[in-house]
């Protein structure tokens, strides 16, 4: 995968996504709206999209992979209608030029909020909250995520030659955002509503590179979680606090997330590296 073009490489997880593939040798091609893009491209427009995929000028000559992370990328940022509008068009319009133009690999930012956050409101059949359960959106933006899986599983039904791989990020954070995070032990229930979760954005850059290497056709999902939570406290006493009612589906590490990534490291080898307890 020589060229590989990421829409939103100038937002802050798509910054480490860019950097990480320049790091490890693949030419990249940042589709943005903002001033920083190599190639500035309103997703909402369709022949914008096509034409950026298949060769602008004397740019490029064709991509080999896609990388989608644009996106309004929180519920409650704008208008619930705002952000379904925005977002799933966007993500057809991405999928679909993909298609146009011959790429038979697609990652895409999916999110964990498709399992059902907030978890304070809605608590998930188990933990550690993982992809076996039905999905859960709460929101118009995780109700958009949701659709954007299922539109996967169907372009993966049109063309069997196809790779398509979600990746449900946690919160994403980068080293400047752990100054906070001693601050929430004083309240397990302050980061209870994602089982107080997290994506190191390198290790979300990560998760992406060894996605865009994976050998199966088809569509997969996978939640992309740091190995720990954002709590000093030991993750099964926080949950027997706050969730007392909830099952624990294997024995917990001291500190081991409850946003399982086990699917992830089998099948991708996604291994996080970063911790906040590092950086603090």
């Amino acid at each position: 995968m020589a060229r590989i073009a990421v829409t939103g490489g100038s937002g802050k997880l798509g910054r480490a996504v860019v950097q990480d593939l320049l790091d490890h040798g693949r030419q990249v091609v940042n589709l943005d709206s903002a001033p920083s893009a190599d190639v500035r491209v309103d997703l909402a427009d369709f022949g914008q999209v096509v034409g950026a995929l298949t060769a602008v000028d004397d740019r490029y000559d064709g991509i080999d992979a896609v990388v989608h992370l644009a996106a309004i990328p929180a519920p409650g940022l704008r208008p619930n209608a705002a952000i379904f509008h925005n977002n799933v068009p966007a993500t057809y319009n991405v999928f679909e030029a993909a298609r146009v133009a011959g790429i038979k690999t697609v990652v895409w930012a999916s999110s964990e909020t498709v399992l059902g956050l907030p978890f304070a409101s809605t608590p998930p059949p188990y933990l550690p909250a993982d992809e076996n359960y039905e999905a859960r959106p709460n929101s118009a933006y995780s109700l958009g995520k949701h659709l954007e899986e299922q539109m996967a599983a169907q372009f993966c039904r049109w063309d069997p030659e196809l790779t398509m791989i979600g990746l449900r990020f946690s919160n994403v954070m980068e080293p400047h955002d752990y100054a906070a995070f001693p601050g929430y032990d004083a309240d397990p229930h302050l980061r209870s509503w994602n089982a107080w979760g997290y994506i190191d954005a390198r290790d979300g850059a990560q998760a992406v590179r060894k996605a865009l290497a994976y050998p199966e056709p088809g569509v997969e999902i996978f939640v992309i979680a740091n190995a720990d939570t954002v709590m000093s406290r030991p993750s099964a006493a926080l949950a027997a606090e706050v969730f007392p009612d909830l099952p624990i589906t294997k024995e917990l590490g001291e500190h081991e997330t409850l946003l399982s990534i086990d699917k992830a490291r089998r099948l991708l080898g996604y291994e996080p590296e970063f911790s906040w307890r590092t950086e603090v």
